[in-house]
Parts: structure tokens; sequence; C-alpha cells
């Protein structure tokens, strides 16, 4: 038992350490290089560096690589597939890189992008998700995951040869996509990512497999750290290379943890994310309109386009990292809402 704690406790801890690191030096190459943003939730519009999911996936994968190390000089016999391990990091790695294209697509005037006149231009909305492909391609090529799954109030489906080829491709282009649309006040992605992945964590413990628990646990130490530069007020803006990467990393810890069912249910505030934006296709902001007293307004009065205007028309003049916890507590309700439907056998 304390042999295969370790397995897992060193390699998290050196995710942890080595994302604290890289985002210092990241935070200052990029302010350095121009890879910047404008925090519009301040009265002061600062300028701070983005893409967060660059020094985060370097964290994360050289946690999974440690794994890897202990088990290549025979410290120890792999629990984990290491075909899976490579996979997820050569996945999270290309997840990121689509997502440091985006942040880096800054024009020399300010454009108009969803509502708002900003330098960055990002990607256009098409190329998103063809683009996102590319970090399903690794999990697809080893056949990743089981085919058979229990839905819940559906029962056990077994998709055969269209889970690795259709599924999963489906599923990891939807939820890099996705998580990038609840994003905008300090914290927010950050902070739910860490909820969601800490769920996960515990599910793994109590009902999963080790791979589950290796990856969620490397996965959340490296999120952990990440919220420590992103939390209010924020050093370090997270950018698409963070969102894509947290996503596409939540999605992978689903298929090969093997716990697809569970994930859906936490991951239904971005399921409705996206279907609010859907409705006003995607030509929508999450900010909202500040107020001279810091506090802010939501943008479309009573019309919700994202769950952030709920909080806004929820909470009396909210400040911003109230609309961040809102967020955080929609989520942890649906990580308890998975349990107790687990606890009820719904699947």
């Amino acid at each position: 038992m304390i042999h295969t704690s370790l397995t897992i406790l060193i390699p998290s801890f050196i995710a942890f350490a080595i994302t604290i690191i890289a985002v210092r030096f990241f935070m200052g190459y990029f302010s350095e290089s121009g890879v910047v943003a404008t925090d519009r939730n301040k009265h002061k519009k600062p300028t701070l560096p983005t893409s967060l999911g660059l020094p985060v996936v370097f964290g994360f994968s050289s946690g999974l690589l440690v794994y890897i190390f202990g088990s290549s000089f025979n410290f120890y016999v792999p629990v984990a597939s290491l075909d899976y391990i490579f996979a997820t990091i050569i996945a999270v790695f290309l997840i990121s890189l689509v997502g440091f294209l985006d942040d880096i697509n800054v024009k020399a005037k300010p454009v108009k992008t969803t509502g708002i006149k900003d330098t960055r231009k990002g990607l256009k909305q098409w190329q998103k998700p063809l683009l996102t492909f590319v970090g399903a391609i690794p999990l697809m090529v080893i056949n990743a995951g089981i085919s058979s799954l229990s839905l819940p109030f559906v029962g056990i489906v077994n998709f055969g040869i269209f889970y690795p080829l259709i599924i999963i491709p489906l599923a990891i282009m939807f939820g890099a996509n996705a998580f990038n649309l609840l994003e905008g006040f300090n914290g927010i992605a950050a902070g739910s990512g860490a909820i969601a992945v800490l769920g996960m964590l515990i599910y793994s413990f109590f009902y999963g497999n080790y791979t589950g628990i290796l990856i969620s646990s490397v996965l959340f130490a490296s999120l952990a750290a990440a919220f420590i530069f992103n939390k209010y007020p924020a050093k370090m803006l997270p950018g698409d290379s963070f969102t894509y990467f947290t996503g596409a990393a939540i999605i992978v810890d689903m298929i090969l943890g093997n716990m697809e069912s569970f994930g859906i249910i936490i991951f239904i505030p971005w399921i409705i994310e996206f279907i609010l934006h859907l409705s006003k296709k995607f030509n929508v902001s999450d900010l909202g309109i500040l107020q001279k007293n810091g506090t802010f307004k939501a943008p479309y009065g009573k019309k919700i386009y994202s769950l952030t205007h709920v909080a806004m028309n929820v909470i009396k003049n909210p400040k911003e990292w109230e609309i961040s916890m809102f967020v955080w507590g929609v989520e942890a309700l649906f990580v308890m809402l998975a349990f107790l439907l687990k606890a009820l056998a719904v699947f």
C-alpha cells in the first residue's frame, strides 16, 4: 500500500513543484515577449501575461514522466499502462499547442470579437474544433478505454469500434471547446477544473482504477499550482492554452480511468454553457459591465447566455471573486450529484 501510494504522491508532488517553477518562468518570459492580455474586469485594465496552459502542461507531463522513469529503471512494476500515459502526454501537449496558437493571434489594432473590441482575435470559430481533433489521435491509435459504458438512466451500452474512432475524438473536441467557453473572471477556469478533477480523484479511489487515480492526482496537483497564480487578483491569465488543456485532460482522465458516466455528470456545467452560447451562435461575452464600485452588472439584463450571467442576476452587486465562487459552487453541486447517483446505483 505504501509502495503504491508513493507512485502516486511523488509524481503529484513533482507536478505541483514543476508547475510553480514553470509558471514563474513563463510569466516573465511572456511579459517580455508580448504574450499578454488585458484583464478587463479591473478599472485600471492591467496587462498580464497569458497562456497559463503551457507551464501547466509542463508540470502535468513532468509528473507523469516521473512515473514512467520509476518504471523504466525498475524501481517498481508499473500498474498503469505506459502506453496510456504516453498517449495522455502527447494528447495534452497537442491540445495546449492549439490553444497557444489561439493565444498568440494578436492584432496590431483592436478588432471586434465576442461583442467587445480586443487586440486578441484568436482562431476562427470553425478552426477550433477542427484543430483540437489532433489531441484525440494518440488515444485513437492505441484503442484507449473500454467500449462498453454504463450510462446514467440507460444502462450498459457497447459502442464497439465506434468508441475509439468516433466517440473519443468527439468527446475530446467537445470537452476542450466547451471548457474554453466558461472563463473570463479570475480563477473560474482553474478553480472549477480543480474541483472537477478532485471529484474524479475521489471517485477513482473508491470505484475506479489505478490509472484514474494517477492521472487525477497529477492533474489536480498541476491545477492547484495554477490556481495560486490565477485566483483573484490574478497574476497570470489562463488563455486558451489552459482552457483547452484542462477540458481535454478531464475527458482523457474520464476515458482512461473508466469513469465516463461519472464524468458526464460533473461536466454538465460546461454542457450547459455550450448550449447557452449556442443559443446566441457563440457571439456572446461572459464578462459583465464593470461598475464604479467594482461590482458587475449582467451584460444582457435578464437574458442568460452564460453561467456567469446567472451569477450576476442571482447575486446582488457581485464582485469578481463572488462570480467565480458561484461557478465553483455550481460545479461542486454537480460533483456531489454524481456521487449521489452512484450511491443510488443509477450507473
